[in-house]
């Protein structure tokens, strides 16, 4: 067992609260991603778990006591760090085998454990390598593998992969999950990459500031996100994010932009938003897309908008739009042709718009 749990955990540095009052219930063999801009708290928290920061009130257990006061290395935890902190002068063998002699673990047993993470993760070939004779990939690997020997309760990882490349992150991001479901133990990880986020966690904590800001699933997040800051971070392109103002005409209701713009508001159970209600809508870029006469959207949610700058991907492009004034990203799927400056007609799925309270930033649509 290895559930992990924050009861009003604050951290001050002098007369500043870096983390206020956190409350979050980890549990056992759970995936847990802290994610969040650079300075939210998330490798703060990381730390305390691991006893590397002091925590200036509250408490957090493992398995239902309390660590507060406990040494690191008596809390049962393996920790991997950003710049991997392997020792120069040792090869990848004694690297991964430290821990191991310090806490006078028999000769054998060290040897077995070794062998099996090494054949886990791909290192037997490199066993006597030092760190500079490895590549980025390869030295992650050997920091992870310091930590698997070990058998801990809970691994932390500290942005494990942000010195990496853009294709070694993916092919490091899939060995980090095959650990997960090897070992069964219980992962805290922090990142600033939302992608990382979304594809590793069973669960995400988005951090802002020493405040939480939303805990779900990936896909909650995505489909239900709390406030405008969760909505602009998960996802990618980020969710367009536009200020407007809801207006009701007879017994429609729409949502007005500056210069005059205006988008139908479909009827739905639930919500409650008031004529003149200062608002920001909320659309995520596929949901905008370009459209030929053969379309089946509705004609009212069909409008002209000028291609402000094109960003093809392969697959598909990204396209700055500009729809009477209102700056929105649009996303085709597809190996079409778009020119700047050219005007074409874009489909906007107004069943899955959200409207944010300007002044809460709360979700209420």
């Amino acid at each position: 067992m290895a559930e992990l749990i924050f009861k009003d955990v604050v951290k001050k540095y002098g007369k500043t609260e870096a983390i206020h009052g956190v409350n979050l219930d980890i549990k056992d063999k759970e995936f847990l991603v802290l994610v969040g801009p650079s300075g939210c708290g998330k490798s703060t928290l990381l730390r305390m778990v691991a006893g590397l920061e002091k925590i200036s009130d509250g408490t957090i257990s493992i398995d239902g006591k309390i660590v507060n006061d406990i040494a690191p290395k008596d809390r049962g935890l393996a920790m991997v760090f950003q710049n991997y902190a392997l020792y120069p002068h040792m090869n990848v063998l004694e690297n991964m085998s430290f821990g191991l002699k310090l806490s006078k673990t028999p000769k054998p047993e060290i040897k077995q454990r070794v062998e099996e993470v090494a054949n886990i993760l791909g290192l037997e070939d490199l066993l006597q390598r030092r760190p500079h004779e490895l590549s980025g990939g390869q030295r992650q690997r050997v920091a992870m593998g310091r930590a698997m020997v070990r058998k801990p309760s809970i691994f932390l990882f500290d942005e494990p992969l942000s010195n990496l490349d853009a294709k070694l992150r993916i092919q490091m991001r899939a060995e980090i999950k095959m650990l997960h479901q090897r070992v069964d133990s219980t992962i805290i990880y922090v990142t600033h990459d939302q992608i990382e986020a979304m594809t590793l966690a069973d669960r995400i904590v988005v951090l802002k500031d020493g405040y939480i800001e939303q805990i779900g699933t990936p896909l909650e997040l995505f489909n239900k996100p709390a406030n405008t800051f969760v909505a602009g971070f998960i996802g990618t392109p980020p969710m367009n994010l536009v200020e407007c103002q809801v207006t009701k005409q007879n017994n429609d209701t729409f949502i007005q932009f500056e210069g005059g713009f205006k988008l139908p508001v479909p009827d739905k159970e639930g919500t409650e938003i008031t004529d003149g209600q200062k608002v920001v809508l909320g659309i995520r870029a596929e949901e905008i897309i370009p459209i030929d006469e053969n379309s089946s959207i509705p004609d009212k949610w069909v409008f002209q908008g000028k291609i402000m700058v094109v960003e093809p991907l392969g697959n598909g492009t990204h396209l700055h739009m500009n729809i009477e004034g209102v700056k929105i990203m649009s996303k085709s799927e597809g190996r079409h042709i778009f020119k700047p400056n050219e005007m074409i007609k874009l489909g906007i799925n107004l069943n899955e718009m959200y409207l944010f309270d300007a002044e809460t930033t709360n979700v209420v649509y």
